[in-house]
């Protein structure tokens, strides 16, 4: 199981919120996560937003969570 699989089961409103504050665009519909779709999910936040693979990856490596 990856890190980011690890971190958003425990954390997916505080992650929801990171994730809207980076790409405001997004809604809860791009936003819906199922275990195990991250990639769909990342997909779709690629699609919707512009934003290269690279750096949405580097923003799920990167989040903290307090």
């Amino acid at each position: 199981m990856s890190a980011f699989s690890d971190k958003m089961k425990g954390n997916w409103n505080i992650a929801k919120g990171k994730i809207k504050q980076q790409w405001g665009d997004l809604t809860d519909d791009d936003l819906d996560y199922a275990e195990g779709k991250e990639d769909e999910l990342k997909g779709r936040i690629q699609k919707r937003t512009g934003e290269t693979k690279e750096n949405v990856n580097k923003f799920f490596d990167d989040m903290k969570f307090d």
